[in-house]
């Protein structure tokens, strides 16, 4: 859920980063006691260093391990000398994984018989709403939990401040909204994650259970949990908020949520409450708190083509175990949080940076709790090769916006018609970042040798295209301002046009696993000299070739167009399908 802080630069809104998520009866806290190995916590706090060390972000994270009743906690700060910044005293904006906290308390009114998951989402509105429909279907709470609404990501004709995107938003405003709303396909049918629909959600399970939404936050979980530091608005006595960071190291505003709508993302909490969260999450004794947090983990009705859901969990099935996990992203903060029921382990990493650019932590978390993920390792900062920016140089169309990357002397700068000029660093991963805002430019190479790039912000991805066959640059050797062509060439997508396939040895280049979203993996391999895509939980397709990067899937309408990194080799790709362009890079 992350309209990230100067969205406006570059991406001009929050609207196209996101295109780019009577109380009711208490959930009863786990009986799990939590001893600390001290041993463990130091090898703990060895991995986070490790990680952040030299680390362009500048943050500081916080994590913890649960394996059983062992539990591993520590913090650490790519600069040793901000420890203060963060500490079992200090409240994180967790984000998005409020959605799984909205979920179990729905859970809680589904067990208590005061909703259920079939009932309409407008039998949870105000009287009047105009809630769309698609041929009679109407969206059911089941499409909000498993993001199939067909609701937009954001609510449309609805002007969002980059910098707070949600603090004016209302429950009247968003159900007027829904009046602009066209539902293209049956609610139930296609995965979009949408915030839109969660604030929604937000409002109507405080509003069926005749409180607000932080009382019933507050009263059917966090009290019963022990979860005493987290909160929304309302920090209890002894917590401090922690205060968010752009990955350039500066502060920024923390969020705001309207009245009853901070379910979509607006609590905070320590690392000790989200231990407790995580805790209850592993729970198996036949208990209201496993009812609720842990039935809210079981796939919900999985349907070919899209990924497996619970009750706003993103699964994963890995090593035959099914993982459920959550990551957030708000303006200053990113988080992660991820359950293995089966062999009794969960994870949290918290960070008081906005990360959701580079992927956040959901990489890091993963290889903490299983080391069958692979490794991440810190973004150092480099400097790229003058060839590099030659080429990338140029005009390009970035979602119909005109943006012009230029060579000034050894850096690359980006602007967007009509927006100031930014600086971009480098770092020794291969990609460009603005030094002023959270955003990544990712140079890919086309079969043809010539580069584009894509653009990831807010959790989005965009695949850029060249408008024009030069700009300008200034060579770091003319020591002059004087503007000069570059050497940048063309760069022309893919074609449309069917052609012939690839040869058999080559096949095995675009073989490897491409995560789509959290949770959710394109998996791609060879066999009987065809290649074929496996969407996590579903069936094989074989791929048809469509271009000399592209393929097309047998029997689906979509598109799947390869993307080759500075070295020639498939870095990523983009699955085009039901309107949507999705990008993935090669794990």
């Amino acid at each position: 859920m992350n309209p990230s802080r100067p969205l406006r630069p570059l991406l001009a809104g929050a609207a196209l980063a996101a295109a780019l998520a009577a109380a009711a009866p208490a959930i009863a806290a786990p009986a799990q006691s939590a001893a600390v190995d001290e041993g463990s916590s130091s090898a703990l706090a060895a991995a986070l260093r490790a990680r952040l060390d030299g680390d362009r972000s500048g943050a500081c994270w916080a994590a913890a391990l649960i394996d059983g009743e062992r539990v591993q906690r520590a913090f650490a700060c790519v600069d040793p000398r901000q420890a203060a910044r963060i500490g079992p005293d200090a409240a994180f904006e967790i984000g998005s994984i409020s959605k799984t906290m909205t979920a179990a308390l729905l859970a809680e009114l589904i067990r208590a018989g005061r909703a259920s998951l079939d009932d309409p989402l407008a039998d949870y509105l105000p009287a009047g709403a105009r809630v769309p429909a698609f041929e009679g279907r109407p969206i059911r709470l089941r499409d909000v939990v498993t993001h199939r609404s067909g609701l937009p990501a954001l609510p449309p004709g609805v002007a969002l401040d980059p910098a707070d995107p949600y603090a004016r938003l209302d429950i009247a405003t968003l159900v007027g909204a829904l009046a602009k709303v066209e539902l293209s396909a049956p609610p139930g049918r296609d995965f979009a994650y949408s915030n839109y629909a969660m604030m929604l959600l937000s409002y109507a399970v405080a509003h069926r259970a005749g409180t607000d939404y932080e009382t019933l936050l507050r009263q059917g979980l966090l009290q019963p949990l022990g979860m005493r530091g987290a909160y929304v608005d309302r920090a209890p006595e002894g917590v401090r908020a922690v205060a968010g960071r752009l990955p350039n190291g500066q502060a920024t505003p923390a969020w705001r949520f309207g009245a009853d709508l901070a379910g979509v993302g607006g609590v905070r909490a320590t690392l000790d409450d989200m231990v407790r969260y995580a805790q209850a999450g592993l729970a198996r004794e036949a208990a209201p708190g496993e009812g609720a947090i842990a039935a809210v983990q079981r796939t919900l009705q999985p349907l070919p083509g899209q990924p497996p859901m619970g009750m706003n969990w993103m699964l994963l099935e890995h090593g035959g175990r099914t993982l459920a996990e959550h990551a957030g992203g708000t303006g200053g903060f990113s988080s992660y949080l991820a359950l293995d029921r089966a062999r009794g382990r969960a994870v949290v990493v918290l960070s008081d940076t906005s990360l959701s650019a580079t992927g956040g932590l959901a990489g890091f978390g993963r290889h903490l709790l299983d080391p069958d993920f692979p490794a991440e390792r810190a973004r150092k900062a480099a400097t790229p090769d003058a060839a590099l920016l030659d080429r990338l140089a140029g005009d390009y169309s970035l979602a119909g916006l005109p943006t012009t990357l230029r060579r000034r002397g050894g850096a690359l700068t980006v602007q967007a018609q009509g927006q100031p000029e930014f600086e971009l660093g480098y770092d020794d991963h291969g990609d460009f970042y603005p030094l002023q805002f959270d955003a990544l430019l990712r140079p890919l190479r086309g079969a043809d040798g010539r580069y584009g790039f894509v653009w990831n912000q807010g959790g989005g991805s965009v695949a850029a295209q060249r408008s024009a066959p030069a700009a300008t640059s200034v060579p770091a050797e003319a020591g002059s301002s004087k503007a000069v062509p570059s050497k940048a060439v063309p760069f022309k997508a893919a074609s449309a046009k069917a052609a012939p396939a690839p040869a058999t040895q080559r096949l095995g280049d675009f073989v490897g696993d491409y995560p789509l979203a959290p949770g959710f993996v394109l998996s791609i391999g060879e066999r009987d000299g065809a290649l074929y895509a496996q969407a996590t939980g579903q069936g094989a397709l074989r791929l048809l070739a469509d271009g000399a990067d592209g393929f097309r899937t047998e029997g689906v309408d979509a598109r799947i167009a390869f993307e080759r990194g500075s070295d020639g080799k498939i870095a990523g790709l983009t699955l085009h399908q039901n309107g949507q362009a999705i990008h993935a890079p090669r794990r």
